[in-house]
């Protein structure tokens, strides 16, 4: 239970400060495209919360075998026609937040704990839905307003689609996942104008045509691991908001930004009269509390955007997500269980050490020797080696990872004699964990 425990404790630490690392990242990043209208700010958003979700979890992998900084090379002596030449990788430091196992054990449960609440909720919002869509009935329309209808459908290309009413609901929503349904409100749409009527059914056929209701019970279902913390809240909030302007965006090209922001006002009036309309992962036309700003947005004078601005705008908002990112992963945090044997006390959190530290870091190191047996042979090739050199600087534990078997044995018994300077983390010896290469070349 401790390794669980402890991988458990890394993400929920880790978690905690990645999050509002990626909303700190979208925010400008948002901002940086928000001239470019509300499908790229709101790109920016999902993106966001897939991260929140995925990097937590990454940062358990174990990163610090990946050779991401450059390799030295130390030549060794040549033995007749034959040279070996050595090549350290990457060192890793390893070490961690000790906590005691109480700690651990005790946040871990808690953790789980809500969690699990979160998907039982998850759950019963989904067996919800379905209730609510088998006591939906078919929405009885005149002729005219079914060929409105279907010609709005192909308008919008939104494939199968059916429009049923509900007495259970005060505001259109759009939910189904192999079918679409739109729901009408039963006792409140009658009253529409048909401008108003419109307006509503474009958008949410432009919610269907964007499968925003699969879309949506996905991202829920990925940010279930984190949907504990607050940032992962308003990131939400932020992905609902900027997905509603993408649909008004796209049902107003239909009837115009300022008749449809006018249509749209009307139904704001007409249907939300101090009810509530919130349904759990149903899309709507009023799914986020922002009505204020979809209208701004509509009814703002629109500027055209050259397309080196928009190459810069896209530019800057990818390399800001990429530096988020790579920095959430490079100062991860990592947990050990204090009051453990050596054997448990793995590597959890890694920094990432230069080559050129390593080798500064070096006291003694013996040159492998050729054998003369391979060199008859012509045996040539390089063996990696995993090298665990420990707080005194000794290595500790060395094995081989490829290379001809001739030749492997000669690498470990020099590369074990080595001696490093102790490796200081936050002022204390850790182990470190390198990659040592042994090239075993023949002159031609």
């Amino acid at each position: 239970m401790s390794g669980a425990g402890s991988m458990m404790m890394t993400y929920v630490l880790n978690s905690l400060w990645q999050v509002p690392l990626i909303i700190f990242a979208a925010s400008i990043g948002a901002r940086l495209v928000r001239p470019l209208g509300p499908a790229p700010e709101h790109r920016v958003w999902v993106g966001a919360l897939l991260s929140e979700a995925l990097l937590p979890a990454m940062s358990l992998l174990p990163w610090e075998h990946l050779n991401l900084t450059w390799s030295w090379h130390l030549h060794g002596q040549e033995v007749a026609r034959g040279s070996v030449m050595v090549q350290v990788g990457n060192g890793v430091a390893s070490g961690g937040l000790g906590f005691p196992a109480a700690v651990i054990g005790f946040i871990t449960w808690l953790y789980a704990a809500v969690t699990f609440l979160l998907t039982a909720r998850f759950v019963w919002r989904c067996l919800r839905l379905q209730e609510l869509m088998r006591s939906a009935e078919p929405m009885k329309l005149t002729a005219a307003a079914e060929n409105a209808w279907q010609r709005a459908v192909r308008r919008m290309a939104a494939g199968r689609v059916e429009l049923v009413a509900s007495r259970r609901i005060f505001a259109p929503l759009t939910m189904g996942i192999a079918k679409s349904s739109v729901l009408l409100p039963a006792e409140l749409i009658p009253d529409l104008p048909d401008a108003e009527l419109q307006t509503v059914i474009g958008h949410e056929l432009a919610h269907v045509k964007r499968m925003d209701f699969v879309k949506n019970l996905l991202y829920e279902l990925l940010a279930l691991p984190v949907s504990y913390h607050p940032g992962v809240w308003l990131t939400r909030h932020r992905l609902s908001e900027t997905r509603e302007m993408v649909c008004d965006e796209m049902a107003a090209r239909v009837s115009g930004p300022k008749e449809y922001a006018q249509s749209l006002l009307k139904v704001a009036g007409l249907l939300l009269q101090g009810k509530a309309v919130r349904v759990p992962y149903a899309i709507g036309v009023f799914d986020s509390n922002t009505l204020e700003r979809r209208l701004m947005k509509l009814t703002a004078m629109k500027q055209k955007i050259g397309r080196v601005r928009r190459c810069v705008a896209l530019g800057a908002c990818v390399v800001l997500g990429v530096a988020a990112v790579t920095s959430a992963i490079a100062m991860r945090i990592g947990v050990d269980e204090k009051g453990t044997s050596d054997t448990h006390k793995k590597a959890v959190h890694s920094v990432n050490v230069k080559a050129e530290v390593m080798q500064n870091q070096i006291l003694s190191k013996v040159p492998p020797v050729y054998p003369p047996d391979a060199k008859a042979a012509r045996i040539q090739g390089k063996v990696v080696l995993d090298a665990v050199i420990g707080t005194d600087g000794h290595v500790e534990n060395l094995k081989v990872v490829s290379g001809p078997k001739e030749l492997q044995q000669s690498a470990l018994d020099a590369v074990r004699q080595w001696v490093y300077k102790p490796f200081l983390l936050n002022g204390n010896p850790v182990d470190v964990t390198t990659t040592i290469n042994v090239t075993y070349t023949l002159a031609k």
